[in-house]
């Protein structure tokens, strides 16, 4: 089996210190054939992404890193753009000249705040209605190829609101899958939430379900990796769970083209 993950950190986003190099080491070492870098990255001078990353560098890393590793593993320079939606004239303005394999576009602030501090004082309703609003302005208007993480607002909430109830979110739900299809913008299976105590992936397998049902068919995989250790998490078991859900394939990208693996 071709195993990818399209979803990890290095030194080059705010919340890792991890390097490049080191995790491509470690990935071949796990078998993984293909690994697209997704660095935080924002515009907004108030997210706390902002300044962080230089794309020179970063681009530089990453040709060193296919200098280095060429025959043993498949390296693809993406990018996470927090919040695409708000400022897509001037991404891509930035990021056109850099010809990147793969964009992900997440909801991580609403309204300049992170999503613990967001949550505060609301009804569950107001957390995660306001979350699923935000996402679906992201997916209705960025230049993005894959959602990220769509149900991320779990891992925040669920001290204090429990897990989300599909069935009440459910229309939001499937609005924002039936824009995201209708502009050829994938989901992905993002396996973060399968090493902590929400012990399910982001989003849920109903989720997944109703992508499926919806005829959604661009699905990546991803660890959301910020450590050496944890490069390709839980993949095979994302895998597994594509599959369950109906799922035939996988995608890779490059250059912003997706291509299809068999599962």
């Amino acid at each position: 089996m071709y195993i990818m993950d399209y979803h990890h950190h290095t030194n080059h986003s705010f919340d890792s210190k991890v390097v490049m190099n080191e995790v491509c080491t470690e990935a071949i070492h796990r078998n993984i054939n293909e690994i697209c870098f997704t660095e935080h990255y924002s515009l907004n001078p108030l997210a706390p992404t902002y300044g962080h990353i230089n794309l020179k560098r970063y681009i530089k890393d990453i040709e060193q890193c296919r200098a280095q590793f060429e025959g043993k593993l498949v390296i693809k320079a993406g990018i996470e753009i927090c919040e695409p939606h708000l400022l897509k004239s001037e991404y891509q303005k930035v990021l056109e000249p850099l010809q990147l394999d793969f964009i992900l576009g997440s909801v991580h602030n609403i309204n300049d705040k992170k999503l613990r501090l967001y949550l505060q004082h609301k009804t569950v309703e107001e957390v995660y209605g306001g979350y699923f609003e935000e996402l679906y302005n992201l997916v209705k208007h960025a230049d993005i190829d894959v959602l990220a993480h769509i149900d991320l607002m779990k891992r925040y909430a669920i001290k204090v609101h429990g897990n989300y109830d599909f069935d009440q979110f459910k229309p939001q739900l499937k609005d924002i899958l039936t824009k995201a299809i209708e502009r050829n913008i994938g989901i992905e299976i993002n396996t973060s939430g399968m090493r902590s105590s929400l012990a399910e992936p982001l989003p849920s397998q109903a989720v997944l379900k109703l992508y499926k049902e919806l005829g959604g068919e661009l699905l990546t995989v991803g660890s959301d990796s910020h450590k050496v250790e944890t490069v390709g998490d839980h993949i095979s078991e994302a895998i597994a769970l594509a599959k369950e859900c109906g799922f035939r394939y996988v995608f890779t990208y490059d250059k912003r083209q997706p291509s299809a693996i068999s599962i």
